[in-house]
Parts: structure tokens; sequence; C-alpha cells
């Protein structure tokens, strides 16, 4: 008799079905908007092809609806643009560029299609034509969408060498950005007094010092404010307030308010956040203002080119 079975103790194993994917994404600009609305409903305008997992995709654009069932939205599809022996199992997700410009999707959630030779799948109804015309994220007549794919590759059974110990618990996302969000909004604990123009802001120590090295240096190092030690205010002279308001805001979240400001002002708001980012030497930040700053740009390269191009034409 084993021992095991002697000590009555139960045999145990543990295998695992491992199935992988390979990932990619395409994003597509479409430029001129109002002047795709001129295209049939049922007939797409397709993108340059791309490839993901070695296989040859394109975007297919309905200004006006794949059917007649959709004319009064948008549709967008993913097509297989090659033949293909076996069938591929494909997750993908649309979604606006704007949407995923700190954070890729997630395509956990995306149920898995077939694709045979030449297949397509997509969204028949992605966006109503009179609500993308009113949002944010139609600018200037353009607006860009990021297809996220993803390949299954062949699945297999794996043995595994000790069986899992961990307990099946639903674990949620995070949520600590919120808490934070939180505790600089309630100002429980806040040990530190900003004066920005005629504004007071109150902050926590530890959390400045740990997201910014310049911040620790003036709380905790040698450049450490006089007035901090005896308990006084810091004031802040060359920032306006509605700039650290939102530098605070980054510092405690990782991401800058929503609605930060109007169109007119982003280009400018953005140069002083920009600023404010190298001065406390956050570096994330600085990246993001610098992506979103050459965003405006380009938008106003267009609005100018299209300006040039009306006075030609009418001159």
């Amino acid at each position: 008799m084993s021992s095991t079975a002697a000590s009555g103790k139960p045999s145990g194993s543990a295998s695992a079905i491992v199935a992988e994917a390979t990932r990619g994404y395409h994003i597509l600009k479409i430029s001129g908007y109002s002047r795709t609305k001129g295209t049939p409903t049922g007939e797409s305008i397709k993108s340059h092809p791309f490839t993901v997992a070695g296989h040859c995709w394109y975007v297919r654009y309905y200004p006006n609806g794949d059917s007649s069932l959709c004319q009064d939205y948008i549709s967008l599809f993913l097509s297989l643009d090659e033949r293909v022996h076996k069938a591929l199992k494909v997750q993908h997700k649309f979604c606006f560029i704007d949407e995923v410009e700190e954070k890729a999707p997630s395509l956990t959630s995306e149920s898995v299609d077939s694709y045979q030779s030449y297949g397509c799948r997509g969204r028949s109804k992605f966006m109503r034509r009179e609500e993308l015309e009113k949002s944010k994220h139609l600018k200037d007549d353009s607006f860009m969408v990021r297809c996220d794919i993803a390949v299954t590759n062949e699945i297999r059974t794996e043995e595994l060498t000790e069986a899992p110990t961990t307990a099946l618990v639903l674990v949620p996302p995070s949520d600590l950005h919120q808490q934070l969000s939180d505790l600089l909004q309630t100002e429980k604990g806040a040990d530190v007094v900003f004066e920005v123009g005629t504004q007071i802001f109150k902050a926590h120590r530890c959390v400045l010092a740990a997201r910014s090295p310049v911040f620790s240096a003036e709380l905790f190092g040698q450049m450490k404010e006089s007035d901090t030690a005896a308990g006084g205010s810091i004031r802040i002279d060359d920032m306006e307030a509605h700039v650290f308001k939102a530098l605070l805001f980054f510092i405690y979240t990782d991401s800058l308010p929503e609605n930060l400001m109007s169109k007119e002002e982003q280009g400018a708001m953005l140069q002083h956040l920009l600023v404010a980012a190298d001065r406390y030497n956050l570096e994330r930040m600085k990246l993001i203002c610098e992506h979103r700053l050459c965003k405006c740009i380009e938008a106003l390269c267009q609005q100018s080119w299209r300006w040039l191009s009306s006075t030609a034409a009418t001159g």
C-alpha cells in the first residue's frame, strides 16, 4: 500500500488549457467626414490593408450603415483579406482613439468570432451619425477609430507541476485613483497649504513627495520651505490657480481632469500644464500634454489648409 493511501491524504494533479493570442491594432482616420456622407447605404470605404498575426486585414467604413436597417448609423467592420485553410478565432473591438489615449482597451469581454476566407465581422450600429456630429470625437470634420484585434493561436493543454492554491475570488479592478481623488477633494488629513492667487489648496505632503521629486525636496529635503516647517502656507506666484488645481488632480489620480478646458482654450491650457509638469518633474504628465498639443497643432494646420484652399477657390 502506498504511503499516500496509508496516510489517508488524497492524491492530486493539475493541468491547464492555454489559449494564447497574437494581438495588434489599426488606427483609421476619417478626414472630411461630411464628404463621406455622400456614400450610399450599404457601400463601404476600405482602409489601407494591415497585418496582424501574419494575416492581412482591412477595416470597412460605412458612412450610412451597411444596410437599410442601420442607415442612421455609421458601421465599422473588420475584414480578412486572404484565403485561409482553417477558420481563425478572432476577438476585435472598435473604439474612438480619444477613449484609448492613455489606456489600451481590453478584449477580455469581447466574443470570439470565426473568420473563414475573406470573412467580415463588425458593428452595424457603431454610432448614430447625429450623435457623432454632436460628440467630442468629431473635430474639424475628422475622427479616428482604433480596431484592436486578438487572433487565437493553437489551444494546448499543459500539465502543472503544482496545483494552484489561489482561492476562486473575484477581484474587482483597482479604485485607488478614485480613493486618492476623494482624499484630495475632502482634504481629510491634509498637512500642507498652498496659496495660488486668491485661492487656497490643501494637500498631503507624503502624496506630493511620492509623486514628484521636486515636491519631495521642497517639503522634506534641503529645499524645505521655512513657512512649511513653521506650519504656514506655501505661496505659488508664477502659476494660475486652475493650472495648479489640475496639477494636483494629476498627482493624485495620474490623469488630467475631464472637461478641463473649452476647445478654444485647449492649446493655451496644455502649454501651461506642460510647463507645470516640467517644473515638478512629472514625466508622464509631460508626455500626455505633448501628445495632446501635437493633436491641437495638427487640427490647426488642417483648419488653416482648408481656409487657404477655400480662399484660393473663391479668389
